[in-house]
């Protein structure tokens, strides 16, 4: 470039001297501040449209704020109220059966030895060929034929024999296992326990090994208040042949009673050892 054009030449007429300004770097360059101005404005007013286009639409819109509520008259309808159901009544008793026809019957009269004049006239007894289609009772019934319906039981009040109840008689001698009054020791517990206190011993074997417990023993008071079959029935075996010794030893029992007697009854007596 020539040096008195140099003064006023632009700062990229003077860089790009000598080389391809159809590149387009060039251009780009020299337009830039142009391209940059118009986008700015550009920018500007479509900014200004908007916000003026927002501001006339708040302007022109009706207003909602108010909420109009439209209130409905509702008519309550009468409820009616369910009447409680009646209890229906009990349906009515069956009919009776209707009764079986009467059948006639002829009176049976045992055959008595008596004079002619002494014969009553009821008392005569039917003719052999008036009983062929009759039922014999106890009793004269007029009705059908008999042609196999069976009769209903005809009440004979005072025609038959009433027996009085035989009464059981009781086996006093069996042995009773329950009592009205059970066996008991002469005396009362306190003599019973005086009893113990001077007759058990306690066995060497269950007393090394600390045995203690209760046996019970059952046996058998007469009416005489004897003792019989004495056996033990529970508790420690240590212990068993010590209890029934003692029962052996204990003498006459008073016996039990039931219903008013002395009778024999089986007798169960605890036995309780226990070391002090």
């Amino acid at each position: 470039m020539e040096a008195d054009k140099i003064r006023y030449a632009d700062v990229l007429d003077i860089i790009f001297e000598g080389k391809n300004k159809e590149y387009g770097a060039y251009e780009l360059r020299k337009t830039y501040n142009k391209r940059m101005t118009v986008a700015i404005v550009g920018t500007l007013a479509v900014l200004l449209l908007a916000v003026g286009a927002y501001v006339l639409g708040n302007s022109i819109k009706p207003d909602d704020s108010a909420v109009k509520m439209n209130v409905n008259d509702i008519q309550l309808e009468d409820i009616k109220q369910e009447q409680p159901k009646q209890e229906e009544p009990p349906p009515p008793p069956p009919p009776k059966p209707p009764e079986p026809p009467k059948v006639e019957m002829a009176k049976y009269t045992p055959p008595k030895i008596v004079k002619d004049e002494e014969v009553k006239e009821d008392e005569k007894p039917p003719e052999v060929d008036k009983l062929e289609d009759v039922k014999i009772a106890v009793v004269n019934q007029e009705g059908i034929k008999d042609m196999g319906i069976v009769a209903p039981p005809v009440e004979t009040h005072g025609t038959g024999v009433v027996e009085a109840p035989k009464k059981v008689e009781e086996d006093w001698d069996r042995t009773f296992t329950k009592v009205e009054i059970e066996s008991s020791y002469p005396g009362g517990p306190q003599a019973w326990l005086r009893f113990l206190n001077r007759t058990l011993r306690y066995p060497p074997e269950a007393q090394d090994n600390e045995i203690e417990g209760q046996v019970v023993i059952q046996f058998v008071v007469d009416k005489e208040g004897n003792v019989s079959e004495v056996e033990a029935i529970s508790g420690p075996e240590e212990l068993r042949a010590e209890a029934v010794r003692v029962i052996k030893r204990s003498g006459k029992w008073t016996p039990a009673v039931q219903n008013g007697r002395q009778v024999k009854s089986i007798k169960k007596q605890p036995i309780l050892f226990k070391m002090s």
